[in-house]
This record gives C-alpha cells, structure tokens and sequence, in this order.
C-alpha cells in the first residue's frame, strides 16, 4: 500500500528512465530545475526540458550548455536558442522584479555573461548588460558608473588577470557576484589565476562562483534583485 508521502513524491518526480526530474524545485525554491545539457544526449536534453515545460508552462524553463544538436532539438520544441551562450529557453519568462547589471570585462567573455544573463530573466529579474569595460581602458567603466549603481545586483565576468570585480567593487556598494572565466593566456591556468584574484580581492563584498559559473551567478544575482524589490 503507498501512503500519502510516497504518492507526493512521486508526484513531484518524473522519471525518464535516464534521469529523475524534480517537478517540485519551482514550489520548494521558486525556481524549477535548470537543464545542464553537457554530458547528456540531445534527445535526453529535449525530453527533460519538454517535461519541465509540461509540468510549468506558465513559466520559463532553461537549458544550459548545450552542443549544436541539443540547441536544434530545443528549437524543435520552440524554445529559443542562444548560440553564443549555449542556452535554450522554453516557455515566457516571469515578470521582472529588480535588476541586475551583467558587466563583461571583453567580447571573449561573452559566453558567460550571455549564459549569466539569460539566466537572470529566467529567474525573474530584468537584465542590464553591459559589455567591453574591462581594465584595460578604465573610462569605458566610468561612464557606464549610473547603470552600476541603479542596479540591484552585479555579475562581473571577466579572464585574464581577473581584475574588473575588484575595481567595480571599489566603485560602487551594490551586492556583486564575480565570474572567473577561462579567457587568458597560458599562466591564466584555465581561469584559476582570475579566481584566485577574485578570491582575493582587496575589495570588500565581493563573492566569487566557480569558474565559467555564468547560470550560478545568474541565480544568486537574481534572487538578491528578487529580495531587494518590496514584494
């Protein structure tokens, strides 16, 4: 005999076979689960993300990492697809509450902020993103100052040496999560010498996620832009 605990469970799981899907995250969290397509099958991406969608059509779901097979199976399902961020979204996004300033140190950073930012919108905040400020020519970050401090949140994404999150923070006293990426030279050792630096800021409030850590960051920067706005 089954009893109420085990038939909620249930419920709240879809089992594919291949994987579990939490049907329930979106009621314990806020958010429903997130696809992390790597590793998986395109046909095994598209058929988690085609249950979330089922099981939360009112809302977006989202699938990151993602191979060019995978990203063509989600635009099968009418999601739409990023290509430089290797994301696929399906269904609307939720209304915004807050904002948070996506800033990318160069173009090459662009996956990951890409990837930090579409997953800003899908967790429920509104998205200003600011591109190209990096160290290397400072007044480029000074003039876009105003859009640093109207925001909520920060998500600093930046390679190399890993300085930006260190020099906004000095710049500013908003709520900043920084991403180190792998962009650099050979001594940036895959983006572990901007995390160190990171790691290391002299500037005070600075977190750090794991490296290339765009959908982390996007998830913490939002819900910190969520609690800011009075509900």
């Amino acid at each position: 005999m089954t009893d109420r605990s085990d038939e909620q469970h249930e419920q709240a799981t879809a089992d594919l076979g291949f994987a579990r899907v939490d049907l329930d995250r979106a009621h314990r969290t806020g958010d429903p689960e997130v696809v992390y397509g790597a590793g998986k099958s395109p046909v095994q991406v598209a058929e988690i993300l085609a249950t979330l969608h089922a099981a939360h059509p009112e809302r977006a779901v989202l699938a990151t990492r993602l191979s060019e097979e995978a990203q063509a199976l989600c635009v099968d399902l009418g999601a739409q697809v990023d290509r430089t961020a290797g994301t696929a979204v399906l269904g609307p996004l939720p209304a915004p509450r807050g904002t948070v300033a996506v800033v990318a140190a160069g173009t090459s950073d662009a996956p990951v902020a890409l990837e930090a930012a579409l997953t800003v919108q899908v967790h429920g905040a509104a998205v200003d993103l600011i591109t190209d400020v990096g160290v290397a020519g400072l007044h480029r970050l000074l003039a876009v100052r105003d859009r640093l401090e109207a925001a909520d949140c920060l998500v600093v994404v930046a390679g190399m040496e890993g300085a930006l999150p260190s020099v906004v923070g000095g710049l500013v006293g908003v709520p900043l999560v920084a991403v180190p990426t792998s962009v650099g030279y050979g001594a940036s050792l895959g983006g572990v010498a901007a995390l160190l630096a990171m790691l290391n800021s002299c500037a005070p409030g600075v977190t750090v996620v794991n490296i290339d850590n765009g959908y982390g960051a996007g998830v913490a920067a939002a819900r910190i832009a969520r609690q800011s706005v009075q509900r």
